[in-house]
């Protein structure tokens, strides 16, 4: 763990937001996650998310979401608790509010800044958190889903940046140590702020998916195949790609694929030919509504 902090320091902060503290000696990774109580794979994960960022979606197949969940929750606490009103304090002493307009205007964009990012974490804790939570504990809410989030999911680093771009262009500063050192500390804030949202986008929300598909499928059990399941194969018999099906009934592409494999399981039926029959058989659909698919695929 130490050879890792040294080469990529930035895992200084990831370690803090799950809970690590330092002090751990020589100790390997899976070492010190494990007496943290800490799921190595999902600590792992964000720590190859920060250095890979297009890992995400593969990366997120492993986590634990009940470890990944603390871990967001604890972000939070560090930007609105920590990182924020440590930069405000320093923006004061740079920039003098009883000098002019623009001291003040600087301030007052910042603390509307704050108050932005307190309610998108807020709603999350609030809403999308307790929805998490209750499929960790096997229920399941009807009126929220995961897919509301990714929808209106914005980047809160976003005005970060402009107001970086402000204070560079337009204050008329006459010393420069107070003011670049609170630069550097915006600059460093919206890269977390960008990697915190990287974390949910690309770790978080398709991790939930997956739970939300596999509870669904637990949930189903009873019958052979859901209501969603038989409209999946309706699709592939009329030969619809993944991401077709995805659009067409509104899913995540990663839904159908845990849609499929679950069918497969199923019916025992590995193939788009085997799912054919079975679904003219069972009256899934007609002849005449696939025949176009069957002659443009006949493997």
């Amino acid at each position: 763990m130490s050879d890792l902090v040294c080469s990529r320091y930035p895992v200084l902060q990831i370690m803090s937001r799950f809970g690590i503290a330092l002090g751990f000696g020589d100790k390997s990774v899976g070492e010190v996650c494990a007496e943290h109580k800490v799921d190595v794979a999902t600590f792992l994960a964000v720590v190859n998310l920060s250095v890979d960022p297009g890992a995400g979606e593969e990366l997120a197949a492993e986590v634990s979401v009940r470890s990944l969940l603390d871990y967001l929750h604890n972000s939070h606490g560090y930007f609105l608790d920590f990182r924020l009103p440590a930069i405000r304090r320093k923006l004061i002493e740079a920039v003098d509010c009883s000098l002019n307009d623009v001291s003040f205007a600087i301030m007052r964009y910042f603390d509307e800044y704050v108050a932005e990012v307190d309610r998108h974490m807020t709603y999350e804790e609030r809403s999308v958190f307790p929805y998490v939570e209750a499929l960790l504990a096997g229920e399941r809410k009807a009126d929220y889903s995961i897919d509301v989030f990714r929808r209106h999911h914005d980047r809160i680093e976003d005005r970060l940046r402009e107001l970086k771009n402000i204070i560079i262009k337009y204050y008329p500063s006459g010393g420069s140590n107070e003011l670049n050192g609170v630069l550097y500390d915006i600059f460093t804030c919206e890269e977390e702020l960008a990697s915190h949202n990287a974390v949910e986008n690309e770790i978080f929300i398709p991790a939930v998916e997956r739970l939300a598909a596999d509870d669904s499928v637990a949930e189903e059990r009873r019958e052979p195949l859901s209501a969603r399941e038989r409209e999946i194969i309706v699709c592939v018999v009329k030969g619809l790609t993944n991401k077709q099906i995805a659009d067409q009934l509104c899913i995540s592409t990663h839904t159908v694929i845990t849609h499929r494999r679950n069918i497969a399981s199923k019916l025992q039926i590995h193939s788009a030919a085997g799912l054919t029959i079975y679904a003219i058989v069972n009256k899934l659909v007609e002849l005449s509504q696939i025949k176009d698919s069957i002659t443009d695929n006949p493997a």
